[in-house]
Parts: structure tokens; sequence; C-alpha cells
């Protein structure tokens, strides 16, 4: 093994002692758990030795997901303030207080906006961001009451880059990453820290049917549940997954013109617009009735 393996090694093993320290014992609720990127935090939680729960507004699906993994899984449905608290209390009797929340439901619709259906419109809205909201302030109340805890809120680049036939979804995650960095701000003399993880498209039904390139390439589930596992051992504010996207987190100061021309050789100008609607028919289908969640 080279000197530079050894130090990369070295690297490696100290990420994942700090990731052990700083997970373990603790008692990690995800919402949207019954599938992809929600179902792999929580798998990586349990690997690191944290305890679990499941929130999925699809019961049968959580339920399935909690069996495979050996924890709870819960109805849930983030858009219901009444819901969340009832998840929470669920949570508390069978776990324990919850240390961290994982806000990770979402829906991704895809297409020109001026066909966007308004119920569509709401629904993406009120999955994707009042349902970080009011997640964020029902667990933060507790956590303060009792002094400390963390929110973890999953975003998404596209919170950072414009990307035309994404206008509702881009809209909803832009205001996850601020909304996390204020309450955060607000709330870390209470113990409370609030942090945004942005992944980038990931391997999960959200993409399905869209064309990427060798400039916009999606990622594993195993990418962000890392990064995720990562923000809550170290309490970071923000980050990206793969963190090679940090160069994402400055587009909002680049000048239009910069940003357009950067959509056209990326090819996110007209990548959410030229989408496989054949392939995609049955994700749509789903969000298009009760949300689905990733």
């Amino acid at each position: 093994m080279s000197v530079l393996d050894r130090i990369a090694t070295s690297r490696a093993d100290r990420r994942l002692a700090q990731i052990r320290t700083g997970v373990s014992g603790k008692v990690v609720a995800v919402t949207g758990g019954a599938r992809g990127i929600g179902f792999e935090i929580a798998e990586q939680v349990i690997a690191a030795g944290g305890r679990v729960a499941l929130g999925d507004i699809d019961s049968d699906a959580v339920g399935k997901a909690a069996a495979d993994l050996g924890v709870e899984g819960i109805e849930l449905d983030v858009t219901d303030a009444a819901s969340i608290e009832r998840f929470l209390d669920t949570v508390e009797e069978r776990v324990g207080p919850v240390d961290v929340l994982v806000n990770n439901a979402g829906i991704m619709p895809v297409g020109s906006f001026l066909d966007y259906d308004e119920a569509l419109i709401r629904r993406t809205v009120e999955i994707d961001f009042v349902g970080v909201i009011l997640g964020t302030r029902a667990a933060a109340r507790r956590m303060a009451a009792r002094g400390g805890g963390q929110i973890v809120n999953i975003a998404s680049v596209a919170g950072r880059l414009a990307a035309p036939g994404l206008s509702v979804y881009n809209g909803a995650k832009s205001g996850v990453i601020e909304f996390s960095e204020t309450v955060d701000f607000e709330l870390a003399s209470q113990g409370v820290r609030v942090s945004a993880v942005l992944p980038s498209f990931t391997n999960t039904a959200l993409v399905t049917g869209l064309k990427t390139n060798s400039m916009v390439r999606s990622v594993d589930t195993d990418v962000v549940g890392r990064e995720v596992l990562t923000t809550i051992a170290t309490q970071r504010v923000r980050a990206m997954a793969p963190m090679s996207l940090r160069w994402v987190d400055v587009t909002p100061a680049m000048p239009i013109g910069v940003k357009r021309w950067l959509a056209g050789v990326t090819g996110t100008k007209t990548m959410f617009l030229d989408t496989d609607q054949s392939a995609r028919a049955a994700y749509s289908r789903r969000i298009g009735q009760a949300g689905d969640t990733d």
C-alpha cells in the first residue's frame, strides 16, 4: 500500500469512527422512510449503532420496510400537523425521545410549468416545504424543552440550480435550504441544531425517465446516506451529497447569463422538459394521487 493509500485509509477510518460516535445510541426518526433515500438513511443509522423509527404515508410500504429492518414503522402524513405529533408521540413511546428527525419525505414532478395541475402544485409545496416546516416545528419544540436535539432536512441541489421543468420543486427545495439555516440560527442557543443536506439527483423513483449525461450524473442512495450521517455526527449546517458539488452553493450569486450558459452546457436547460413520460408514468400517477416519498 502506498503512502497516499495509507493516508486515504486512515482518513476514512477516522470518518467512520466519528460517525459511529456521533450516531450510536441516538433515536433517529426518518420521514419518507419506506423506500429510497429514507430507507438508506435508516440502514446506515442502524449500522452505526443508532435506533430508528420510520414514518411514511404509504402504510403498507412502511410496514414492510420496518419489518425488513427490524424497526418501528408508523403511518405519517407530513402535511398534517396532528399526524406529525402522533408520529413523534408513538416514536417516544416505542423507541424513546427523538434525538434526530430527518425530514426526508418529498415528491418531484417534472414538466412545463404552464401544464402543472394546481392540485399537484399545492401537493408538492405542502409535502416538500410545508411538511419540513411542520416537522421541524413539532420536533424542535420537544427538543428545546429537553435541552437539545437535531433536525436534518433533505433539500436538493435543485434548490440552488434554476432548471426549467423543475420550477415548483426548485422553489420548494430552495425554501428548505434557507428555512433550515434561519431556524438553526434561531434555535442553536437552545441546543437545537437544524441542517440541510442537498443531494444531487439520486437513483430513486424521483429520477425515473430522466435522461442524465456525463456532466449531470445521478448518485446512489448510499452517497446521500453517508452525508446525512456525517451531518448528524458533525452538526454542520449545510452539506452537499456528494461533497464534490459544493460549488453549487455559490450559483445564486452568479450573473444570470452565466447561470443560463451553465444550464446549456450541462444539459439542465432541457433535461426536465424532455423526459421519458412512459417510463415515468407509474411515478407520476402515484404522486398525483397520494404523494410518493423518497
